[in-house]
This record gives C-alpha cells, sequence and structure tokens, in this order.
C-alpha cells in the first residue's frame, strides 16, 4: 500500500540515535523543504546479536514515478538475507531496493515502505547517504507533526497505523517481564492492554486503568507518532465455546455491555487530551468465529454459542462497539478473525467473512467503522510454515490430506491473513484494509525445530517432521508446551499486512491448569489440563498444555521462560 506523508522534515545531516535509529537533523531554516527530492527513513526495528529487522520508507518529492530503485552502502558487513515489499539486491556493501509489480506507481508527495531482515558482526553502523533513481535523498524521521504515517482519509486517519510510528510499552507487562531472567531482553517490546470487564477500564485489583496507560502512552510518545494497542473483550456470554476466558456478562447483558463497557471506553478515548495518539483496537477476539463453527449439528457445537447465535448479542455487541469506537477520528478498529487452524476451512472461511460484514453493517456500523483485522490473537499458529505448502503431494497425495492439514485451504497465519483480506474485500470490506498477525507465541524455534521437510515415506511423515508448529493438534490453544517468541513487532512486513504484533503479552497465562476460585468470572478449561484427553474441537486428542499454569492473564513465569528459549527469530 501506498503511504503519504502529511509532513516533510528538510535532513542536512544523518545522526546515529540511542536507539539504532536513523534519524534527521533538522536545518534552522526548513523553507528549503520543497527543494528537497525526497527523503528516506532507515529505522533498525529490532536488532540481536547477529541480526536485524530494518524499516525503510521513501517519498518521492520529485515528477511521479511508475517505477523506483533506493540505493545506500554499508560501511561494515552487513547483508540482506531476505526482504518485503521491494526486490532487494546486494552486491558487496552496496544494496538496491526497487519496486515490485504492484507499488511502482510513486506520486509526487507519495511514500512507499518495504523491510528486510539482515545479518551482521562487530557494528551495525547505520546508512549514511541514500538515492532514489540515482538522485540523493534526505532523512525524514517524522517528527515534523503530522508525517510518517501514510496516507490520510478524510477523518484524518492514516493508512496503517503503525507506518513510521513506535508503540506503546506497557510499563506493567514490561516490569514483568524484566523481573524475569533473560527477560531484558523483550521487556522493551510493546505489547496490548486488555480491557477485559468492565473494572479494567478505571485499573482492577491495582493495575493500571485506561487513562493511566493514556497518558503514559503520551509521556512515551514525545514528538513523533505513537499507536496504543487496547483488547476490547467483555461481550456478552465471551467465548461460548471455551471456559477459561468465559466473562462476566451472561447471555442477555447487551445493554450492560454497551452502557458499563463500551461507552465508558470510547468517552475515554475521545478525550481530545489523547488526539494526538493513533489507537488501535482489537475487537472481541474469540467471538464472531464461533458463531460459524461451534453452532447447530456440527460436532464442535456447545449449548453457548447456540444461544448467542439466536439472540444475535455477539453481532450486536461488536457492531456497537465498533460504531461507538470508529466515531472517534484517531481509533482504528481491527476486528478479530480468528486463526488458519480455525476458521482456514472451505465451509468456515467465506461464511466467516460474511458474518464479519454482516456485524460491520448492524447497530449503527459500516464498513468504513474497520481498519482491518487481526488474526491469530492469543494463538500459536506458525507465521510461516517454510518446509511444505498446501500444493505439495507425497507419493500422489495431496497435503491436505495430512492428518495435520486435514483438508484446510492453509498451512500457516501469512497465507491465511493475506488469502482471508482478500475474501473481506470481496464480500464489501475496503479494499485498504489491512491485517495484523500476533506473532507473540507463534515462533516456534529451540532445538526441535526442524531443519528441513520431514521424510517423503508418507504424506504424514512429510508434513509432521517438516512443520514449525509442534502442537500435537491445531484445535489446540491453552499454553502449550514448546511454544516459543515469535517474529518481533514490526510495521508493514509484508503484502496486505498492517504488523506484527504482540496482542497477546507473553507470559500470561491462556487458563489454569486446574479449577481456581476466583472473582474475575473465569471457568476451569480441561483444555487446559495436561491430563485432558480432548473433545470434537481437537479431534480428541491431548490438550498439550503446561502444567500448574495460574488463570488466564495471570502471570506464568514457567510459560514466559520457555517462550524466550524457544524464541524465533532467536533472543
Amino acid at each position: 500500500m501506498s503511504r503519504t506523508k502529511s509532513a516533510l522534515l528538510g535532513a542536512l545531516v544523518l545522526l546515529a540515535g540511542a536507539s539504532g535509529t536513523a534519524v534527521a537533523a533538522v536545518p534552522a531554516d526548513p523553507a528549503g523543504i520543497a527543494a528537497i527530492p525526497c527523503t528516506v527513513d532507515y529505522k533498525v526495528q529490532n536488532q540481536w546479536d547477529t541480526g536485524f529487522t530494518a524499516a525503510v520508507t521513501v517519498t518521492n518529492n520529485s515528477a511521479a514515478k511508475t517505477s523506483w530503485a533506493v540505493k545506500w552502502a554499508y560501511a561494515g558487513n552487513q547483508k540482506v538475507t531476505s526482504g518485503w515489499n521491494a526486490k532487494i539486491s546486494q552486491s558487496g556493501t552496496a544494496v538496491t531496493a526497487a519496486n515490485e509489480t504492484y507499488n511502482g506507481t510513486l506520486a509526487t508527495g507519495g511514500s512507499v515502505s518495504f523491510g528486510f531482515n539482515a545479518s551482521y558482526s562487530g557494528t551495525n553502523a547505520l546508512p549514511t547517504s541514500f538515492t532514489l533513481d540515482g538522485v540523493t535523498c534526505n532523512v525524514d524521521d517524522g517528527s515534523g507533526g503530522g508525517g510518517g504515517g501514510g496516507g490520510s482519509d478524510p477523518s484524518g486517519r492514516v493508512d496503517n497505523p503503525y507506518a513510521g510510528a513506535k508503540v506503546y510499552v506497557n510499563p506493567e507487562w514490561s516490569a514483568k517481564a524484566a523481573a524475569e531472567t533473560g527477560g531484558s531482553r523483550i521487556s522493551n517490546q510493546p505489547t496490548g492492554v486488555w480491557l477485559d470487564r468492565i473494572a479494567a477500564i478505571n485499573g482492577a485489583s491495582g493495575s493500571m486503568g485506561l487513562r493511566a496507560h493514556l497518558d503514559a502512552a503520551l509521556a512515551q510518545k514525545g514528538s513523533g507518532e505513537e499507536v496504543v494497542q487496547l483488547v476490547v473483550y467483555d461481550l456478552p456470554g465471551r467465548d461460548c465455546a471455551a471456559l477459561a476466558s468465559n466473562g462476566e456478562l451472561g447471555p442477555t447483558e447487551i445493554d450492560k455491555y454497551k452502557t458499563q463497557f463500551i461507552d465508558p471506553i470510547a468517552a475515554i478515548l475521545a478525550d481530545s487530551k489523547y488526539a494526538s495518539l493513533r489507537i488501535v483496537t482489537t475487537i472481541e477476539i474469540d467471538s464472531l468465529p464461533n458463531l460459524v463453527t461451534n453452532t447447530g449439528s456440527r460436532a464442535t457445537a456447545t449449548p453457548q454459542c447456540d444461544t448467542m447465535l439466536a439472540n444475535g448479542n455477539y453481532v450486536k455487541g461488536v457492531g456497537y462497539a465498533l460504531a461507538k469506537l470508529g466515531a472517534i477520528p484517531n481509533v482504528y478498529n481491527y476486528l478479530d478473525a480468528g486463526h488458519h487452524g480455525w476458521i482456514g476451512w472451505d465451509d468456515n472461511f467465506a461464511p466467516s467473512a460474511t458474518l464479519f460484514k454482516q456485524a460491520a453493517t448492524s447497530e449503527g456500523a459500516t464498513v468504513d467503522d474497520v481498519a482491518g483485522f487481526i488474526t491469530n490473537t492469543a494463538n500459536y499458529s506458525a507465521l510461516k510454515e517454510n518446509n511444505f505448502t498446501i500444493n505439495d503431494t507425497v507419493n500422489g497425495t495431496s497435503v491436505r490430506q495430512s492428518k495435520w492439514v486435514d483438508w484446510n485451504r492453509y498451512v500457516d497465519e501469512l497465507s491465511f491473513a493475506q488469502g482471508f483480506r482478500n475474501q473481506l474485500v470481496s464480500v464489501g470490506f475496503n479494499s485498504g484494509i489491512g491485517m495484523l498477525i500476533d506473532t507473540s507465541r507463534n515462533g516456534w524455534g529451540g532445538t526441535a525445530r526442524p531443519t528441513g521437510p520431514g521424510a517423503t515415506t508418507s504424506v504424514d511423515t512429510y508434513v509432521d517432521g517438516g512443520r514449525y508448529d509442534r502442537r500435537i493438534h491445531v484445535g489446540n490453544w491453552c499454553n502449550q508446551a514448546g511454544a516459543g517468541l515469535g517474529e518481533r513487532p514490526q510495521a508493514s512486513p509484508a503484502t496486505g499486512i498492517d504488523a506484527y504484533v504482540w496482542m497477546k503479552p507473553p507470559g500470561e497465562s491462556d487458563g489454569s491448569s486446574s479449577a481456581i476460585a476466583n472473582d474475575e468470572g473465569k471457568g476451569f478449561d480441561r483444555m487446559c489440563d495436561p491430563t485432558y484427553t480432548g473433545n470434537p474441537r481437537n479431534n480428541n486428542n491431548m490438550s498439550g498444555a503446561l502444567p500448574n499454569a495460574p488463570l488466564s492473564g495471570h502471570w506464568f513465569s514457567a510459560q514466559f521462560q520457555q517462550l524466550m528459549t524457544n524464541a524465533y527469530p532467536p533472543l
């Protein structure tokens, strides 16, 4: 997607910031801005001992282009290993990033973003000069008021709120992560703030409330752009197919949901004090897909999901939240879209998109209230399975016939998110919607990570030997043994994807391993019991859950340590 800066800074000197980010020195007299032919914003988003991830945004101030190429050189031994949204090549220290077929058009004043992973050793020195089609560019650090975020619509929203922005680091989660051995390696990562009961709005059990988080985000923001990620999660009859995260509101309490939960949240977000923040709301995870997969005559149906389908309160609640929050110009609603191991099958895929459209046009909402969708929230599905594809066959048998894939159309989250985005647009959502993918627990690294395809003895040995996702069954969702941190949060990582995010804070339990009395409305789900032998939703397999887990949302040190150990990319 194209990105259009709404403000540009003239830059005369490149400096290296303490964070490893290229920043611009602003001239005392900015009158010459119009004469700057192009600006390049080069940011190192994540860095580890042997590699880094970088994001680059180039803005064209000259004549419109139908193709483009950005060039720079490294002073060290940096080597680009993979990239997205550009064709990237390297000869020695010189790097060229040329347009893909879908993003060659670059209007006057228009911007385009791409990114890449690279290896290095020693010092990761920043490039000091960039050219666009042979013309030397200066660098824009996005701190000039309205810059850094992409094209805007009449409401003032940008195309991708994550582009050119920092993302809020929750100080409460950060402190817990930093207190863990080795946790300081990731304690500065942004995570979602969960509003999962009415009391969370003002702060439950001594924790920060919504205003406190927004105030902290303003403090972190400085002069640049800042995204705050919220999970709005308290529907009536919540999580009708699970027990661990059952909510406080009964199936019929839709009015209470509207007036005591959504309305107070909207009132706070609409406060002009917070107008400079980009507020991303993840709307009601694990709700609407249940109405497709766990109702009626299906073996996976539950009476609770049948009730929510019949009374319409999931659809009404989601529609009301989208309309109320979507009316606030700096709020970006992302509706939960399950994950590939839930709605990737033919009989779930299109019906889910149709149901989402129904919800997004109910209770006063329109598709314009939906900035995009999020997949894999709080789940474990691998981002990209590199050792097999859905089109592979083994001895004449399709991968779709393996026990693991089980006739699904997708084998990983990236292909699913991109495919489902197309389906959503086809049913009437705006063509500019972007997808988020939660990568907080889907890395599946560590010593057990396969290094290549499995044996071709059978389709099952081929898939099982090569798959990164090491769950017993793709339907297993609670505190999964062997999981690891996935890709670090980053903007615009792939076509159609607005960001990889850690919406589920790593280290927060999915549910307790045994029944624990509580006043949080949280039940005991046997899928969180490591001795449980399963149900139709996981094809009667073992749960694969870790033992000794606390209530959902509570800190689970053993899980956090496991996630770091098995992180991929490694920490």
